[in-house]
């Protein structure tokens, strides 16, 4: 495509990696929006499997961008988020392959949303898609962590608050003063980092408490600790315990962040050695955090 969009025009990017069952469901929660994706561009970060048909045959105007070296999360959005750029969108939305709006009118919703409040970013509420009434991935307020989606109160927008990559609609403006996602960290820590920079922006966002997109439940790597008052993050697959853990070193050494990296070393120092009783593990969860702290972006071994 080489004449510009028209004005005012959303771009949405999906990054996939095999998942192509999934993937058909995304998209067509995408195509049959009541406000229309101008483009659609989708990172496939998984050529050997190629989702090529899925997404040429969604509805939508699309991009396919075939990736041979495997960009991870963070470098597939990056590399998405920038082609919609150069296409000239006015908006980006990020989507998942495993997710999904959960009804027509979210992005319509979001946009307007994002306009009446003047919003840099706006998220939409993830939900369990096996029980909406219940989040995806618990929310930390404070010190407490939440489950279900009556924590967030009933009003419109929970301000200072976001999921990025579970379809979030950015200003193309906004991508120009926070950037797009650090190839470094692959996967897991990525999104923490995008909210890092657009909170250091100073950029007004928030989650819009009318919309929801769906996903699968994410909660089982939160294991609680104090009754439940504490949860500590702890994937049982080493690659992705790998990236969380070095991530996190990296991410609570970054301005804005570092207290709340001092209280890591307490809340998972209790958890391994008094909770779990794993003094190794803590070891290991020591050692990747002073990987990321030194900046040693290897790919998992």
């Amino acid at each position: 495509m080489n004449a510009p969009l028209p004005t005012d025009s959303v771009v949405a990017v999906v990054v996939t990696r095999h998942r192509t069952e999934l993937l058909v469901d995304s998209l067509a929660a995408m195509a049959k929006q009541s406000h229309p994706v101008a483009h659609l561009v989708v990172v496939d970060n998984g050529p050997d499997q190629p989702a090529r048909e899925v997404v040429e045959a969604c509805g939508l105007p699309v991009t396919y961008l075939r990736s041979w070296h495997n960009l991870g999360g963070a470098g597939g959005f990056a590399l998405g988020m920038l082609h919609a750029l150069a296409l000239g969108a006015d908006w980006v939305w990020l989507g998942d392959d495993d997710g999904r709006a959960a009804d027509e009118h979210v992005l319509a919703t979001l946009l307007d949303t994002a306009r009446r409040r003047d919003l840099a970013v706006v998220s939409p509420v993830v939900a369990d898609q096996a029980d909406p009434d219940t989040l995806a991935f618990p929310l930390r307020r404070g010190l407490r962590w939440h489950r279900g989606r009556d924590a967030l109160g009933d009003g419109e927008l929970l301000p200072g608050i976001a999921s990025f990559f579970n379809g979030a609609l950015f200003r193309a403006s906004t991508l120009d003063v926070v950037g797009v996602p650090d190839l470094r960290l692959f996967v897991r820590g990525d999104e923490v980092e995008m909210h890092r920079r657009v909170v250091r922006s100073g950029l007004p966002f928030g989650t819009c408490l009318r919309a929801a997109y769906v996903h699968p439940n994410g909660s089982d790597e939160f294991k609680p600790m104090l009754g439940g008052r504490l949860h500590a993050q702890d994937p049982e697959d080493p690659v992705k315990r790998y990236y969380t853990y070095r991530n996190r070193g990296y991410l609570f050494g970054q301005r804005g962040m570092r207290l709340i990296g001092a209280l890591e070393l307490v809340r998972f120092g209790w958890y391994f050695l008094i909770s779990k009783r794993d003094p190794a593990g803590f070891r290991e969860w020591l050692r990747l955090v002073r990987l990321g702290r030194r900046e040693r972006f290897h790919r998992a071994p």
